[in-house]
């Protein structure tokens, strides 16, 4: 368990912060002493800002896991498949039943807590192909290797229903230009057919029932949530392969 470290605060736990505050930056951003004082508060506050986490100058799990993933190298994997199937707008069919249920991972899995101010869910998919298996791992990977600081989503889903954490929910994401601020970004492994070139609503019964199980959970724990929308809504993509505003997510939103 990651432990919350603020002004007044000493010991190892302090110097990993300092020295992952360093190696994120790459240079000596503040003296590695083991003492949480004004200008380790103050470099956090920077790192946060940097982030776009909440600026309060304290060290919670979500601002240190931030900064470790900013930190991390680019792990050398499986190359990213194209994204050209998501170029056409043009929005695949979808069939409407819909099951509902909780995720496989419910036992280990727990939403994260956050103050940014929370209005929208952004529903998204990973662009991978049918039947093939991806890690969250290996879009972490991707999105980095793009420049991002972490993998752009929130929570991700993979075929057989389990839901798993992206980037820390209290840091903005990056999914939607322009649409990142106030917004939870969620994706779903698939959205391409098999061969890679045409966008196709793949999800399983199983991302269905968690998808909606998820942005239930979602809309309990942020109140401020007022809208459910797909990423083809601000973009002209085929993203996330289906229409959220003609499907029971869509429906949650109200």
């Amino acid at each position: 368990m990651t432990t919350t470290l603020k002004r007044g605060s000493r010991g190892v736990a302090v110097r990993a912060l300092q020295e992952i505050i360093n190696k994120a930056v790459g240079a000596p951003a503040v003296k590695v002493d083991s003492d949480f004082g004004p200008a380790t508060e103050a470099a956090v506050k920077a790192a946060q800002q940097r982030l776009e986490l909440v600026v309060d100058g304290i060290a919670g799990p979500q601002t240190q896991t931030a900064l470790k993933r900013e930190a991390e190298p680019v792990k050398p994997g499986r190359a990213e498949p194209g994204k050209s199937a998501m170029d056409d707008p043009t929005i695949p069919d979808s069939p409407y039943e819909t099951p509902f249920g909780e995720p496989p991972n419910i036992g280990a899995f727990k939403l994260l807590d956050t103050a940014r101010p929370i209005s929208e869910i952004i529903v998204h998919c990973t662009a991978t192909p049918e039947g093939k298996h991806f890690t969250v791992d290996d879009v972490r990977a991707w999105h980095k290797a793009r420049g991002f600081t972490d993998i752009g989503y929130h929570y991700l889903i993979y075929p057989d229903g389990r839901v798993m954490l992206g980037r820390p929910v209290g840091q903005v994401g990056s999914h939607v230009a322009g649409h990142n601020t106030g917004t939870i970004g969620v994706s779903y492994f698939g959205g391409v057919a098999a061969d890679g070139k045409i966008a196709k609503d793949t999800r399983t019964p199983e991302q269905r029932s968690s998808l909606l199980w998820l942005v239930q959970q979602l809309k309990t724990k942020h109140s401020g949530i007022r809208k459910v929308t797909g990423h083809n809504q601000y973009a002209a993509k085929a993203c996330p392969s289906f229409r959220v505003e003609a499907d029971p997510l869509g429906q949650l939103a109200a």
